[in-house]
């Protein structure tokens, strides 16, 4: 079913694919960044989404001037997708990453909230994992990782994320709206395929990823089918891929790459560290870009 959704952090590498990839499937979507996107047929709207104000107005107004046609005023929103952020450490000042990424989550959920919006799906990350950006060689607790694990960042990018789940869970408890956070594995765009024999030649390179990725345009399919599934309230999904990027099995490569996480069940053959059970068992996520086809063995 076509929605009507305001994207945030359209213009970023997640979302110059996945905006595109909603356009197919027949929603209607306004931009809200700080950079146009290139993307025919998406307005963007150049917001501070640190400002409260200026979110309340990018939630309440017309997507294109083909609207004003209308005469009856801005289209009631069916959703919000909130990708906007400072994307990583090292970019900005750790604290005004940290303030940045978790005012304008604040600020974008309460304003949906309040004007009526009843879904948001906001970006968390594989960061809240505690090892992307960690001081030192620092352990996963165990595999797989699954939702429900004790998330504990050290750094200002994955604390932000952290804060924003709970802040998406307290709202979603006092309001009842659905409101879903995606924590997102390392994001693949299409021409970077070519970096997976560079990952295989030293696995150690991607420990703090987990050893497991999500092509940007299955990332595409993840937000449109959270886009259809009402009535979860407030829910975690892990945003990767079905396996792990290694040649190994993935048993035997955790076991010589990781001895200190011990898994906590059985693991597939290939599958990834970073677990998407819950995606494809609630969500009906089914991969289409497995590295496998695009990477010679």
């Amino acid at each position: 079913m076509s929605k009507r959704v305001v994207f945030t952090g359209g213009s970023g590498k997640a979302g110059r694919h996945v905006v595109p990839y909603l356009l197919e499937k027949g929603h209607d979507v306004l931009n809200v960044d700080l950079v146009p996107l290139q993307q025919p047929g998406v307005n963007t709207l150049v917001a501070d989404l640190t400002d409260s104000g200026q979110v309340y107005n990018a939630l309440s107004m017309h997507f294109d001037m083909a609207e004003f046609a209308t005469g009856t005023g801005p289209a009631p929103i069916d959703a919000v997708v909130h990708f906007a952020a400072v994307p990583r450490v090292l970019l900005r000042p750790d604290n005004t990453t940290f303030s940045a990424n978790v005012v304008s989550t604040y600020n974008v959920i309460e304003a949906a909230v309040k004007l009526g919006i009843p879904k948001v799906i906001i970006a968390s990350s594989e960061t809240t994992y505690g090892v992307c950006f960690a001081e030192g060689d620092k352990d996963f607790h165990s595999f797989p990782l699954d939702e429900d694990y004790d998330s504990d960042p050290m750094d200002s990018y994955g604390l932000s994320k952290v804060v924003n789940e709970k802040t998406a869970r307290a709202f979603a408890m006092r309001s009842g709206i659905d409101i879903y956070a995606l924590r997102i594995g390392n994001v693949i765009e299409p021409h970077e395929y070519g970096m997976f024999n560079t990952f295989m030649a030293d696995p150690a390179s991607r420990k703090r990823n987990a050893w497991s990725y999500i092509d940007a345009r299955d990332l595409g399919q993840i937000v449109d089918l959270c886009l259809g599934k009402d009535g979860l309230g407030y829910q975690v999904f892990n945003a990767v891929n079905d396996t792990i990027t290694a040649r190994e099995p993935t048993p035997e490569f955790l076991a010589q790459w990781a001895p200190n996480s011990p898994l906590t069940r059985p693991m597939t053959a290939t599958e990834a560290p970073i677990s998407n059970r819950k995606i494809r068992e609630v969500l009906g996520f089914v991969e289409q870009h497995d590295w496998r086809k695009y990477v010679s063995l």
